[in-house]
């Protein structure tokens, strides 16, 4: 018998990766994997944990949010307020010290992450020139494996090789980018728009046919041809988009020509309610839900998943690699702000927000992301977001939760909204509410199958052993606020609430293949145009204490 085999036993399963829907199931662990039953009866476990009467599921997977890197780093320098009224994580014999508030610390993060029963998630926006400072804080971020989604929606390099007609040479571009930042995605944030922004001041696309005038290209061709280099490089998640027009009035247009534009490639829309929007010129009093027609758009076509980034009454922060947005809430809000921009590859916007109940714009936010959930007919294909922080804190999942199982409540919620909400948009006609099940495929199987991650969001043999059971309670948010115990790579990490150890987590990262004889292109790019020398870009494998890469194809 190995001493490192143990059992988990008594409890309802809840894994749909493999079809067990709540069925009583035992599962076996060793060496941090799930592992299929001794075939020898007489084999014993070391030791076993009794969960009868519990819910069984894998442990959660955060697809998209943002808790590590410069911009994140900013928002906690630039929010000392919102630091100070957070209650603190006080050091104990096991863990650090840390603060809260929108945008916690990173050991806060990875602790406050376990406690809510998720074991994964990926920071969705980091500049290549920044990746090395995301895998520092990386390091510091406890609890849950992790990665980075690399943007290049503004890439200099990769505008001049679309103006040039090269695909070759942007597919071997975009795997070798991938490669030195240690990155496991490629992200566009409003394609195009922040060069626009860059080079004009206060400048912006409005479509994704309006041209960049500095390399003569594209929303659409940044968008088609990205997705194109992703499909042929068999990455395991697909191109990873923000749309242009983030959060104004009449957008949904703007996201229907995006989906469009895909021509068949794999896309993934982040945040979608943000980019759902009907009405224009600013006119508070033409502010609609545009679900509907792009809900049906995304049930017909298979190629195209979408994570919602729900909306939560109270004070967060915005963050985002989308710098005309973040200048745009700053003049709404009347704001603090911050702004900046990395060389030839990205920009960032950081600014406060308060999303209120009596708002007319806040509430059809909270309900449109609602209507997201409940509209899309495969929930394969919806993953649970808020954009952590930008919609709200990830700590609000097990309130959405709620909203989504229990229709009396989400009628109640609606009930308390600005009244005109029920005119604009058909929350209130929706009865649907979630199962266990489909739960369980929203914050866990879903997003590990939409990213590719063989050994993420199932309990079958061959997974990390990450898993998360939960105590019955009728009021489901109360149920998914407090695991009775989190298992993170085998280790019960949190047992009746409380965190009973710590380890550091991976990091999870691609290396594609690619054309070794681009670097000489790039490297004579880097020398001419960069601050940073060619040969000092990548990212070492000394900033990954321990990483594990996932294969494409």
């Amino acid at each position: 018998m190995s001493d490192s085999l143990w059992k988990i036993t008594g409890g309802y399963v809840y894994d749909p990766i493999n079809d067990v829907d709540g069925q009583v199931r035992d599962l076996w662990i060793d060496g941090g994997k799930i592992v299929a039953p001794p075939s020898d009866p007489a084999v014993q476990p070391a030791r076993t944990l009794n969960v009868a009467g519990m819910v069984v599921m894998p442990g959660g997977v955060d697809m998209h949010c943002h808790i590590a890197g410069p911009k994140v780093n900013m928002a906690r320098k630039m929010r000392p307020e919102d630091r100070r009224l957070a209650p603190p994580v006080l050091r104990t014999a096991r863990t650090h010290s840390g603060t809260l508030g929108s945008v916690p610390s990173t050991f806060a993060t990875g602790y406050k992450y376990a406690g809510l029963g998720y074991t994964t998630a990926f920071d969705a926006a980091v500049p290549p020139l920044s990746a090395r400072h995301a895998h520092e804080e990386f390091a510091d971020t406890p609890c849950i494996d992790k990665g980075i989604y690399i943007l290049m929606g503004n890439n200099h390099y990769v505008m001049k090789s679309l103006s040039e007609n090269e695909p070759d040479k942007l597919r071997s571009f975009v795997a070798w980018l991938l490669g030195a930042t240690k990155a496991y995605a490629v992200k566009l944030v409003n394609p195009g728009g922040v060069e626009v922004w860059k080079h004009h001041a206060g400048g912006n696309v409005h479509g994704i046919d309006q041209t960049v005038d500095a390399f003569n290209v594209t929303p659409r061709q940044i968008i088609r041809e990205l997705a194109a280099a992703v499909d042929a490089l068999h990455l395991p998640h697909s191109v990873h988009i923000h749309c242009n027009n983030l959060g104004l009035p009449g957008n949904w247009t703007t996201t229907l020509d995006t989906l469009q534009a895909l021509e068949g490639h794999r896309g993934h829309l982040t945040h979608i309610q943000f980019h759902s929007y009907g009405g224009g010129d600013g006119d508070e009093n033409t502010f609609n839900s545009k679900v509907v027609p792009l809900a049906e758009y995304v049930n017909a076509h298979p190629n195209i998943t979408i994570d919602v980034g729900q909306v939560l009454f109270g004070e967060t922060t915005s963050m985002t690699g989308d710098s005309p947005l973040g200048y745009y809430l700053h003049n709404v809000y009347g704001t603090k702000w911050f702004s900046v921009d990395t060389e030839m590859e990205s920009g960032c916007g950081i600014a406060p927000i308060k999303y209120r109940n009596k708002s007319l714009v806040h509430a059809l936010q909270w309900a449109i992301g609602l209507e997201w959930f409940l509209l899309v007919e495969d929930p394969w294909r919806v993953a649970m977001s808020t954009d952590h922080p930008n919609g709200a804190s990830f700590l609000a999942y097990p309130q959405i939760i709620r909203l989504l199982m229990d229709r009396t409540f989400r009628q109640d919620v609606l009930q308390s909204v600005h009244p005109a909400v029920r005119e604009r948009c058909m929350l209130a006609d929706l009865d649907r509410q979630y199962t266990l099940r489909d739960i369980c495929i929203i914050t866990r199987a879903g997003p590990a199958r939409i990213l590719g991650l063989k050994n993420k969001g199932h309990l079958g043999p061959g997974a990390d052993a990450d898993i998360t059971v939960y105590t019955p309670h009728e009021d489901k948010q109360v149920m998914f606020e407090m695991p009775r115990y989190v298992i993170q790579s085998g280790r019960i990490l949190v047992e009746d609430g409380e965190l009973r150890d710590t380890h550091d987590g991976k990091t999870l990262h691609i290396a594609p293949a690619y054309d070794t004889a681009i670097e000489t292109d790039i490297a004579a790019w880097f020398e001419k145009y960069y601050t940073v020398s060619f040969r000092n870009y990548p990212v070492s494998d000394m900033y990954l204490h321990e990483s594990e890469i996932v294969e494409c194809g």
